[in-house]
């Protein structure tokens, strides 16, 4: 049970940037796994646009539930391939999450980013040094950007885009952060947060 330690070790007002960065650690973990996670807040029809031309089989959803006029959940059913600009601005904002083959899309998906709240997660396990003890978890490790925020739990939204390192408690957690943040040219940015 538990949560992974989250420490941020890179911070930039640059999307682009940061996605550069994120990549630089994720070739860094002895094995990652066959999907990522991509979230994405949608508030501008353009967003859903940019947003479907990259993830066309994926679901889209209400940004936060809605209920009708008496008290039931509504749920989001528009085809958002299909439908109108007028059709989507009445739904607005959107969110979409979903999983993809690692590699595959990523790129493209920060390029089709608007200014809502995001984040990709890639989970894998870190090399293992037993002698400053760093030891692999397949529950903890990996990498995550998270676009206009700062916290890894996706908290209030920022103009800055943070990329976090995950792994356990054990006590080489922070000394891996230490060097996996070294390895782009950075330091690790403050306390770790609860992480995945």
């Amino acid at each position: 049970m538990g949560n992974s330690r989250a420490y941020p070790v890179f911070r930039t007002t640059d999307a682009t940037v940061a996605y550069r960065q994120a990549e630089r650690l994720r070739a860094l973990l002895a094995e990652c796994e066959d999907e990522a996670e991509l979230y994405a807040e949608l508030r501008t029809v353009e967003d859903v646009r940019r947003m479907v031309a990259v993830l066309p089989e994926a679901t889209f959803d209400y940004l936060d539930m809605r209920t009708g006029p008496n008290g039931e959940d509504v749920w989001f059913d528009l085809d958002v391939t299909t439908a109108s600009a007028a059709a989507l601005e009445a739904h607005l904002p959107l969110d979409v999450l979903t999983d993809v083959l690692t590699g595959t899309v990523e790129e493209r998906f920060v390029a089709a980013l608007g200014q809502g709240i995001a984040e990709i997660c890639w989970s894998g396990l870190w090399p293992e040094r037993p002698e400053v003890d760093q030891y692999a978890s397949a529950k903890y490790d990996g990498v995550q950007i998270v676009f206009h925020g700062e916290r890894a739990q996706l908290g209030p939204w920022t103009e800055h885009h943070t990329v976090f390192v995950h792994g356990g408690s054990n006590r080489g957690a922070l000394i891996r952060a230490q060097e996996l943040a070294a390895r782009i040219g950075s330091e690790v940015l403050g306390e770790p947060q609860l992480g995945w």
